[in-house]
Parts: C-alpha cells; structure tokens; sequence
C-alpha cells in the first residue's frame, strides 16, 4: 500500500460500464446488448458482435465517490475525476474527463473512446479523482481498487486467465521451440500476448484423450490431464508475470495492467497470505532479485497454482473412478 504525504480518502471509487456501442467503417453504429460487459467479472467484450472490422467503440461510464470527497471541509479543492485508459502491450495510454451528476453528488459520468487500432488485445480502465492539496494541483485523491479489463477481441466478458491452445507436431514444427521439446506431450509459452499451450501432436493418444466427450475412467483421466497441463500453465505465466515487472524510480515492482497483472493478482494471496498484494508483490519481487528466498518461495507457487486448477478433485474422481472398475483390488 502506498503511503502518501497528504490527505486522501480511505475508500475506492466506485465504477461501472453502462453502455457499449461499436463504431463501424460504414458509418454505422452497433449498441451492443448488456451481455457485452460483466459488472461481476468487471470486463468488457468487445469482440461478442462478431465484427472484426470495427473502427472504434464508445464505452458508458458511471463513478461513485466515496463519502467525503464533496466535504466542505475537505483538504483538496478543483476536483476531478479521470478515466483512464492502459495498454500495456502497445504502451496507449488514453484519458477522459468525467462530469458530475449533480452539484454536490458523489457521481460522476462520461463516455471513452477506444480506437482499435491502439489496442492489439486487452486493456485496463481505472478511474482516478484528482485535486489541489496543500497548494499542488493534480494530486491523487482516491481511485479504483480493480481496474475493469476492456478486451478488444473477446467475445465473452471474463477478467481470468485467457488462453490459446494449439495442437502441432513438435518433430515436424518450423519453430525450434517445439522441436527442442519434442518429447514433451505439451508446452507452455509464456511470452506470447496471450498465453499459449502447444498440445503435442506426436504423443499418442494425447488429443483424442483431451479432445474425447465420453464418460467413465477416460473422462476422468481426461480432468485430471487437464488439471495437470491447467497447473504447468499458472505456474509458467506466474513466473512470467514476476519476472518482467516494471520498477519505480525507488525501487518498487509496479503491477502489469495487462494479463500479467491479472495473475499476479490472483496468485499472490496463496503466495504471500495475510498481506495486500501490493506488499505480497514487494516481497516476491525481493525475494526474485535478491540473494535468497527465492527458491523456498516455489514450494507456494506450485501450491497457487494447484489451488486454481481442482487437481485434487480431478485427481479424486480418478482414484474412485478406477475403485469401481476394479472393485476389491
């Protein structure tokens, strides 16, 4: 948690996605249904309409400040609220001014333009409420807790790990990547934009197993083989995320505002409990680049890990799956 050498409000900003609409090349405009945005999830589809064409999309805002920011007493004057816009990937960084409601009301509305070519996958919106503290303007007053995600590609509204999964023959494969691993039944690739698990082709039995719809021990097999590649993954893209981090001019990590930061943030609880994960990111990041802690700290990260993959369940329906096949052995 950062300390800040002023007043500020103790409590978050509210924010809320209450239209979406599609800009197209001609000269039409798609709203899309409320299915397009998760309050929930706190993300964005822009890809549910099906047009890979679209020029730009204009997304509703609605922010709440918490009690207090209208204060008469209050430490700040000139106040305002900003959304802001952050792609990590293509390093876009787009803002709008936000307008009250009514005078003296906590809420604040306004719309944001995203233009697709500045965006190649997801992006992360906050909103922050900026003032004039002690005489210096522009000072951060409160801001959101969790950014919502505004993914230009997908159709479905979900913050959590997305991934690619594709199938090719390792021997056989132009990228030498996949033919230094050809004896792996699988792969992750961990530095791609999103997320990729190469399934090998060459591994018999592998693909009809994972891509099998039956019932019985091969079902469960088939969950815990899952289980088992869905662990290898949030165990690489952790060790991605931690590993490529920004760092302040004092020496602190700075949290990725693309899926990275999503792992990190759903990770780091079961990495470092009983902390923010702010200070849980401090202390894995001391521990990766200092001279130890490091290598005790795996042991959590593979627990993390498990915990978001059901191995233990995936691994229970085996065991009684194979139980009733060969009953008394």
């Amino acid at each position: 948690m950062k300390i800040y050498p002023y007043k500020r409000l103790n409590r978050p900003i509210t924010l809320r996605v209450t239209s979406v609409s599609l800009h197209l090349p001609d000269g039409t405009r798609d709203h899309l249904e409320t299915t397009a945005y998760s309050t929930q999830q706190q993300a964005v589809a822009l890809g549910i309409a099906g047009h890979s064409d679209w020029v730009s999309a204009t997304i509703g805002l609605s922010a709440t400040l918490p009690p207090g920011a209208n204060a008469s007493d209050a430490a700040w004057s000139d106040l305002c609220v900003l959304a802001v816009l952050t792609d990590g990937e293509t390093n876009v960084r787009t803002s709008v001014a936000l307008t009250r409601d009514a005078d003296g009301g906590l809420d604040w509305s306004g719309s944001l333009r995203v233009l697709r070519d500045d965006h190649l996958g997801r992006a992360s919106l906050a909103v922050h409420a900026v003032g004039t503290v002690d005489g210096v303007a522009g000072r951060s007053i409160a801001e959101t807790d969790r950014s919502w995600i505004i993914d230009t590609m997908s159709d479905e509204p979900v913050r959590g790990l997305q991934l690619d999964v594709q199938k090719a023959s390792f021997k056989q494969s132009s990228r030498e990547l996949l033919r230094a691993c050809a004896d792996a039944p699988w792969i992750v690739d961990a530095s791609a934009r999103v997320p990729t698990v190469f399934v090998n082709t060459d591994v018999e039995g592998v693909v009809g197993l994972l891509d099998s719809n039956g019932s019985g021990v091969d079902s469960r097999v088939r969950d815990l083989l899952v289980a088992q590649m869905a662990t290898d993954v949030w165990t690489a893209v952790f060790h991605s995320a931690i590993g490529d981090l920004e760092v302040e001019p004092g020496g602190g990590p700075v949290f990725p505002t693309d899926w990275q930061g999503e792992v990190l943030r759903e990770m780091l609880p079961d990495v470092v409990p009983g902390v923010h994960v702010e200070e849980a990111l401090r202390r894995v990041h001391r521990r990766r680049t200092g001279e130890s802690g490091w290598v005790e700290l795996q042991t959590r990260i593979h627990y993390a890990a498990v915990r978001r993959t059901d191995a233990g369940r995936a691994l229970a329906y085996v065991i009684r799956g194979l139980e009733k096949t060969n009953p008394g052995e």
